[in-house]
Order: C-alpha cells, then sequence, then structure tokens
C-alpha cells in the first residue's frame, strides 16, 4: 500500500494562504478564496473531500470542515467524536470554530477505543522554501530551562511519575515530597509550606521567560488553587528534556510513591 508523504516536511512554494489536506488515503488543495470549504470524513466525495477513518464507524461520514473566510482559514468539528489538536486542544461540535496558523497543523479523530486517524494541515505562508533536505545540517537542540541542584531534585522528586512516562501522571504532594526529601537531604528541614515557596518562584522565573504551558494563576479571573500548574511546570521541563529518566538517580534510598 501506498502512503503519502508527510505535510510535516512541507510544501512546494504556491500562493501564500493555499491549504494543503492530507490523510494516509490521499490529499487536496485549496486556494485561499472567499467561501471556499473543504470537507472530511468517513463518507466518500461527493460528500466529502478527503477520507479519514474510512472503516471507522465511530468517525462521522462528515467529520469536520475547513472555511476560508476573514483572509484566512478556519476549522469546526461537524462530527460527534471529538477532534484532537496540538498541546492538548479539543474541538467538540458546539466548539467555536479556530483559525489556523500557517504552517503545519496535525489534528485527530478520535475512532473505535483509543483509535486516531490523522488529518494533516498545512496553510502556506510567505517565506515558504519549497522540499529543502537537511540531512546534513546540525539539529537544533531543545529549550532547556536553568533549574539549581536544588530545583531539580525538588521537581525529580514531586514529577517521578512524568520521568517513568506514566500514562496520565500527576504530581506528588508537597507532603510526599516533604517525605522524600527528609531521607535525601537529612540535615535540612524541609515542609510542605518550603516545597510550595520553592516550586512557586520557579513557576514565576520560567513564566517570565516564556515557558510554554501557563505557570501563573490569573486571580483576577477568580481561578481556584490547584496543582495544575504543578502538572504544566513538570510536563513542560519533561517535555523539553529539562528532566529526564536518568535524573531518577538523583532520588537516594528505597522510598515508593
Amino acid at each position: 500500500m501506498h502512503f503519502p508523504d508527510s505535510l510535516a516536511r512541507g510544501v512546494a512554494p504556491v500562493r501564500p494562504g493555499t491549504l494543503h489536506a492530507r490523510t494516509v488515503t490521499g490529499g487536496v488543495k485549496a486556494a485561499p478564496q472567499a467561501g471556499a470549504v473543504v470537507r472530511f470524513g468517513r463518507a466518500g466525495k461527493p460528500e466529502v473531500d478527503l477520507g479519514v477513518g474510512e472503516d471507522d464507524l465511530h468517525v462521522s461520514r462528515q467529520h469536520g470542515e475547513l472555511s476560508y473566510r476573514e483572509r484566512q482559514w478556519w476549522l469546526r468539528n461537524t462530527g460527534q467524536q471529538l477532534v484532537r489538536l496540538p498541546r492538548g486542544q479539543f474541538l467538540h461540535a458546539t466548539t467555536d470554530p479556530i483559525p489556523l496558523t500557517t504552517g503545519y497543523t496535525p489534528l485527530f479523530v478520535k475512532g473505535c477505543g483509543h483509535r486516531e486517524h490523522l488529518v494533516e494541515l498545512y496553510v502556506s505562508g510567505h517565506d515558504d522554501e519549497g522540499l529543502i533536505p537537511r540531512r546534513r545540517a546540525d539539529t537544533l537542540p531543545p529549550k532547556i530551562w536553568p533549574l539549581d541542584d536544588v530545583e531539580r531534585l525538588l521537581l525529580v522528586i514531586l514529577g517521578q511519575r512524568y520521568l517513568y512516562y506514566e500514562e496520565n501522571p500527576r504530581p506528588l504532594t508537597y507532603r510526599q515530597a516533604a517525605d522524600y526529601l527528609s531521607g535525601v537531604r537529612r540535615d535540612e528541614s524541609w515542609g510542605e509550606r518550603k516545597i510550595e515557596a520553592r516550586v512557586e518562584t520557579v513557576r514565576r522565573r520560567l513564566d517570565a521567560g516564556g515557558f510554554p504551558f501557563p505557570l501563573i494563576h490569573d486571580m483576577a479571573m477568580g481561578r481556584p488553587c490547584d496543582n495544575n500548574l504543578l502538572h504544566n511546570l513538570l510536563r513542560g521541563l519533561v517535555d523539553s528534556t529539562t528532566l529526564v529518566p536518568t535524573d531518577l538517580e538523583l532520588m537516594e534510598g528505597d522510598h515508593h510513591a
């Protein structure tokens, strides 16, 4: 079976704003013209322009559409199942359409069980250079966030489940972290308040440095105090490889979460 090349490699130079859409069964290209619409789903043509999940009855016959207006492409979910986008964003049929940014956007249509069906999107920009192989170019390193030794140890303890790459990990509690630290750094006194203050210092510093996930409560919005910001911190540190599995060696002793 032939599978089409991924749009993640880029596209040949064309008119800026041109939409490219692709699945494992084929692809379409649409010019940026007011009123243009590209539909995708389980059905065949002419009901949809692009087939996805053709053997999966959990995918709607018309599951989504891309329409051009206000000088950009907008994505809308028209199906019964969710559409998942990067950074954990989801679209439901009742969700307002979202604009696509220039460049590559993968989206996943939820299917039967744990199946997800990939739809690749690419909106051409003014600076597209086409398919230029860079096989011998130096690899761009990930963004590594600065942590001192104590901060690294504390965050490894709090985020050990993330470093074991568990499914849907959550942070340890500050009480659990204090118990760990009492065994690892016996000459120091660590309590929940001290740990909370140290984590908040890290959150504020990294947030000011452009961390990719929210790290600060917007108190004006009345958001509750919970550990979601700590989850964001740990997820971002692991995603960026600032924290890696070998950091677990910093935890000495026979403690278990």
